[in-house]
């Protein structure tokens, strides 16, 4: 079988998710992982049976088709340079990058070096998702009115996440690690937007990521837009992504779940019973010259900006 070969820089508690979902994919096959966190990377070795390195020089070694970035955004930039020099394709973790000049740079080395490039958008792949995607595209929604976004987190960093920077300012914060999802699905489905106004609250440790991040705008083709994220607050953790129409309401609830609601009538769940392909099927198709969905550098450079924007 022509497998597609990885190798994964990073095995946080993400990469260790790519990991699993690479291990579970026949037409996948990782053949070399690194960190510097030696001890954690005897940990993944250990216990998924994996090749790993010493250095990156030695994950080169092993001439992957694809380069798994899994770092925090300030290391993406010169990593994926790097990986693009050494000929490999490459998959960045979101954000792209730790700003808009860093995601340039990333741009145009791929460009350069002529490499197919991806973002780590697993959420555009989901049923839900491409449920919803089709529905808009098929206009049942009716016209579209609005577009909301809205993110509750009790606990910032959230209890799953901890690690020494998802809660910085500097690299961390819900408006890097959450919202460049659903702005990327805003983009798919209705090209770019702007925001009008916006305002982003943060707490009095200047160590610390916002707390707050409200903002207000539209679509270039003038659908209105809100964004909304709330963290420490005492309730569940709660995402809602809405689409709005003069036909039917579609909400994506906590990621995976599928919501539609039409006029007088109470909301119900969609039951999603096919699996879309998978990020890790695009990157292997797209390896073979197949058609395939990937979110390249370029796309993540335009998300990169709203990112940056709301963080000011």
């Amino acid at each position: 079988m022509d497998q597609t070969t990885f190798a994964i820089i990073g095995t946080g508690i993400i990469g260790e998710r790519i990991i699993q979902q690479l291990l579970a994919n026949s037409n996948c096959k990782i053949v070399s992982v690194f960190d510097e966190n030696v001890q954690r990377l005897k940990e993944m070795k250990d216990k998924y049976q994996l090749p790993s390195a010493c250095s990156l020089d030695e994950l080169y070694e092993t001439k992957p088709d694809w380069v798994y970035i899994g770092t925090p955004p300030n290391s993406h930039a010169s990593l994926a340079v790097q990986a693009a020099n050494q000929g490999c394709f490459v998959l960045s973790e979101k954000p792209l990058a730790h700003d808009v000049e860093s995601g340039k740079l990333m741009v145009e080395s791929a460009k350069n070096t002529n490499v197919l490039t991806a973002m780590h958008f697993p959420l555009m792949y989901s049923p839900a998702i491409q449920t919803l995607m089709n529905e808009v595209v098929n206009c049942s929604l009716g016209e579209i009115i609005r577009v909301e976004l809205h993110t509750y987190f009790p606990h910032w960093p959230r209890k799953w996440q901890q690690n020494p920077w998802i809660g910085s300012r500097a690299q961390g914060g819900f408006i890097r690690e959450v919202f460049p999802h659903y702005f990327q699905i805003m983009y798919r489905l209705l090209g770019k937007f702007s925001f009008s106004a916006h305002q982003t609250i943060y707490p009095a440790d200047p160590q610390l990521c916002e707390i707050g991040s409200t903002a207000i705008g539209q679509t270039d083709s003038g659908i209105p837009i809100v964004v909304n994220g709330l963290s420490g607050m005492g309730q569940q953790e709660t995402l809602l992504f809405k689409v709005i129409g003069t036909e039917k309401v579609m909400t994506i609830k906590n990621w995976s779940e599928l919501w539609v609601s039409e006029i007088d009538q109470p909301e119900t769940r969609v039951e999603l019973n096919e699996q879309p392909k998978t990020l890790w099927d695009a990157c292997h198709d797209a390896k073979n010259g197949r058609e395939e969905s990937l979110v390249s550098f370029e796309e993540g450079l335009i998300v990169q900006r709203w990112i940056d924007e709301l963080l000011i």
